[in-house]
């Protein structure tokens, strides 16, 4: 009986061991060294040697494409909302041929020769020599021929239109101060109103005509063409005072009288033998 109670007290025990799990001898001492719990000595040492004693899983490092740093984007730093995002260019110079750009008077076409422009800001009379040198370089920079696109070449007509234009008005001292009191709101041309009653003025104007009706050769002009030539000159004269001043009523009277003064200056270089003389008024 004794010896079936120690054997069944064998068999037990050995059931018992081989059932226990394996790490249960973890922390015994005849535990694994990797396995064993480390003792306070063994702390220190492996504080003092750098090796950390928690149980943390390994971190991989982190790739060479993330860790490199990316260019900014324009976006992360926008411009302020006022900010424009062409800045403007330097205006480009003046050039004749646009719209904008386009002198506004045929004054402003001669700024060299008429540099005070039209009265009463700049005097009547102009220097036709140098008008006709600075009208000639103008047309020569401004010739149709001289661009190649289309579009250059119908602004150079365009302009050499309006040059053209301007010499001839201010060539001609009628022409001018016709145009100067245009600017003034004063039509001279149009205006029916701009006949003289002064009967003196149409007594010579009459005289006129009939002495070149009855002339009969250019020799008897002699006399009619030196004596309108003065009334001419002394009613330039007058007339460009009036402007200068800004007399405007009766610088128009004035250029109403030197039209009849033209009139009879076209009938002289314009005569024919028996061929009526018709004065525009």
């Amino acid at each position: 009986m004794n010896t079936f109670t120690n054997s069944l007290k064998i068999c037990l025990r050995t059931s018992h061991s081989r059932s226990k799990p394996s790490s249960s001898w973890a922390i015994g001492s005849h535990a694994p060294p990797s396995l064993r719990r480390p003792t306070r000595g063994r702390l220190q040492h492996l504080q003092r040697t750098g090796i950390s004693t928690s149980r943390s899983t390994p971190v991989e490092p982190a790739s060479s494409a993330s860790t490199s740093t990316a260019p900014p984007s324009p976006l992360d730093h926008p411009p302020p909302s006022d900010a424009p995002s062409n800045p403007p260019s330097d205006p480009p110079a003046p050039t004749y041929g646009r719209p904008s750009n386009l002198p506004q008077t045929h004054y402003d076409f001669f700024p060299n020769s008429i540099p005070s422009g039209p009265p009463p800001s700049g005097p009547f009379s102009i220097d036709l020599s140098s008008l006709r040198r600075e009208f000639l370089a103008i047309q020569n920079s401004a010739h149709p021929d001289r661009h190649a696109e289309a579009s250059q070449k119908r602004r150079a007509e365009a302009l050499s239109s309006r040059v053209n234009e301007a010499y001839r008005t201010l060539q001609d001292p009628l022409r001018r101060a016709q145009y100067i009191l245009e600017l003034q709101g004063i039509d001279v041309t149009g205006d029916e109103t701009g006949k003289v009653e002064d009967e003196g003025l149409l007594l010579e104007v009459m005289e006129a005509r009939e002495g070149i009706e009855d002339a009969e050769c250019e020799e008897d002009l002699t006399e009619v063409r030196e004596e309108n030539e003065g009334r001419l000159e002394e009613c330039v004269r007058v007339l460009g005072g009036l402007l200068e001043r800004g007399k405007w009523e009766a610088a128009r009277v004035e250029a109403v009288k030197l039209r009849y003064w033209f009139n009879i200056k076209e009938s002289v270089q314009n005569w024919e033998k028996g061929k009526p003389v018709v004065l525009q008024h």
